[in-house]
């Protein structure tokens, strides 16, 4: 920690993109605590489903456990200090506490790429080769590839912020509500071609690929769909259904994030701006546990039961 502040000769970040709220700004607090406490209450809820009931511990099960996780993990890398910096008359932060939350929120996207990608994969395997899936996803592949899943992000992202803190900065504005390492890059005195260049490499390599991946599985399943039977079909519908939709919420929301980090939106009403700014960290963690609690068969009559003491 001390190397960044010693190579970013800053002494704080400030955040542009808050405004006085007044007294509003009480009840802001209130509605984005009442954000956090829903997605930790939620997510918390279904990792304890699926840990504590054996009939859950499949791989679909699995994946979605670890994808809860990094929900959890996700917000708790924003919210604690979005509801500091609301009631805050200064909006400013340390160097070393915003490579922490870059380091928190960038491994909450890459990670839930990944989970999606290979959840993906999961289902391509149980729809187009139901008799061979036990044997083609066995415990151990499924150990190995959550492990991945986390480990490969947590390289990148290392690697990513070594690149950012060595970089010399001539400005401490970020105009956000939280920091973000492409507002880092963009404050620095000198060239920055190595930065752009590992971000492009890893996003063509590593997340293109992921991209890839996505739409091959999504295009057989719908070979089969098509070809199958009425069953098979169901089938594909019940379990692909919320992934479809978490994937493409998810993909919406990083486009918005991309979109507002990459192009000038200075002439767009603030509130959109913060709208986008915070649609993939917040309405992502609580739009899957709805989506797979209320889909998902198993989940949802254990949830039922857990909620109205049946069991």
């Amino acid at each position: 920690m001390m190397m960044m502040m010693n190579s970013t000769q800053v002494s704080y970040f400030t955040f542009n993109a808050y405004f006085d709220l007044g007294l509003f700004k009480y009840l802001w607090f209130i509605i984005i605590m009442g954000f956090y406490v829903v997605i930790v209450g939620s997510n918390v809820l279904l990792i304890v489903v699926i840990c504590m009931n054996r009939s859950l511990h499949e791989p679909m099960y699995l994946f979605l456990c670890s994808l809860f996780v990094n929900e959890l993990f996700g917000s708790t890398g924003l919210f604690p200090f979005l509801l500091v910096q609301i009631l805050s008359d200064i909006h400013t932060v340390s160097p070393p506490f915003c490579f922490l939350q870059i380091f928190c929120l960038y491994i909450y996207v890459n990670v839930q790429f990944y989970n999606l990608a290979i959840m993906s994969y999961d289902r391509y395997l149980a729809i187009c080769h139901p008799l061979q899936y036990n044997i083609r996803m066995p415990f151990n592949k499924v150990t190995l590839l959550i492990a991945v899943t986390w480990l490969i992000p947590l390289l990148n992202i290392v690697v990513m912020l070594s690149l950012s803190a060595s970089l010399q900065l001539c400005g401490n504005i970020i105009d956000r509500l939280f920091c973000n390492n492409y507002s880092i890059v963009k404050l620095a005195c000198y060239d920055t071609t190595v930065n752009n260049i590992y971000g492009l490499m890893y996003t063509f390599i590593v997340l293109v690929g992921l991209a890839i991946l996505i739409f091959y599985t999504y295009v057989r399943i719908l070979r089969v769909c098509f070809s199958g039977s009425k069953q098979t079909r169901q089938k594909a519908v019940s379990t692909c259904t919320p992934h479809l939709a978490s994937l493409l919420n998810f993909s919406f929301g990083c486009f918005f994030e991309i979109a507002q980090s990459r192009f000038d939106m200075s002439r767009a009403p603030i509130m959109l701006r913060i709208f986008l700014s915070l649609y993939f960290l917040t309405c992502q963690p609580l739009f899957n546990p709805l989506m797979y609690g209320l889909n998902l068969t198993k989940i949802r009559i254990i949830c039922k039961s857990i909620v109205f003491g049946k069991m």
